[in-house]
């Protein structure tokens, strides 16, 4: 199994999905603000609004949430303003993290960052010092049930993407950042079933820990996930589970 499918790493997880649920809404709902004031709020001339609002919908998102978040962040309503900021740093094993964040207090969100790395036996570093390892990527799961793998690569060939890597139970999609959410829609479109659809950073290679060393790494990835001030975590620990 791949490091870096997300859809995959939630799946391992998926215990916990009902009580995330409120937390993935408040992070969605906090990107949904800055896609908004960076570039309004019709996402037919802002993409990136229309590729969050397609995250929300995937994630079950009602739509009234959706729209309360988009009036927040236009004005029509009273809303919070958030800055994003990235924290680079290492966990044990040498493994490498990065952690992308929206925040109405830059302070308080370096704290807790630095807080759950050195509580777990990492450490916090300078901006640059893992992400050269990664490289974003738009990545589109989708169902291989009943799915002609050969077929689906031709559709999402065309479409645009860059590659399809077949798993037991999904094919994953690799596109440029800029046409995941096109892809994902062409493959909508063909009658497939998309699991999901995002932008990551995709590690160059992984790394694999021992039962002990990965317990800690997750219990480190477990704190920093909880804090709704952190939007993505990635990594390059190969096959983590719970």
């Amino acid at each position: 199994m791949s490091g870096h499918s997300k859809w995959h790493n939630i799946q391992a997880r998926k215990g916990k999905s009902d009580a995330a649920r409120g937390k993935i809404f408040t992070k969605i709902g906090r990107e949904i603000a800055v896609v908004v004031k960076a570039g309004g709020s019709d996402p037919v001339s802002n993409p990136r609004l229309k590729d969050v609002i397609a995250k929300a919908k995937q994630n079950n998102m009602p739509n009234d949430t959706i729209e309360r978040s988009i009036k927040k962040a236009s004005g029509e309503l009273a809303g919070v303003n958030y800055e994003s900021c990235v924290y680079e740093g290492y966990g044990v094993g040498g493994s490498a993290v990065i952690v992308e964040c929206l925040t109405d207090n830059k302070n308080r969100t370096a704290g807790d960052v630095r807080h759950a790395f050195d509580k777990f036996g990492g450490s916090m570093g300078s901006t640059g010092c893992v992400s050269y390892l990664f490289q974003r990527k738009g990545l589109v799961d989708v169902s291989n049930e009943g799915v002609d793998a050969d077929e689906l690569m031709l559709t999402a060939l065309d479409a645009g993407a860059k590659d399809v890597v077949e798993y037991d139970d999904s094919l994953e999609i690799i596109t440029e950042p800029n046409n995941c959410n096109a892809v994902a829609e062409a493959l909508t479109k063909a009658g497939y079933n998309v699991l999901s659809s995002d932008v990551q950073m995709v590690p160059d290679n992984y790394v694999d820990l021992d039962e002990a060393k990965l317990a800690t790494f997750n219990r480190m990835i477990d704190m920093l996930e909880d804090s709704d001030d952190v939007q993505e975590v990635y990594h390059n620990v190969n096959n983590i589970e719970d």
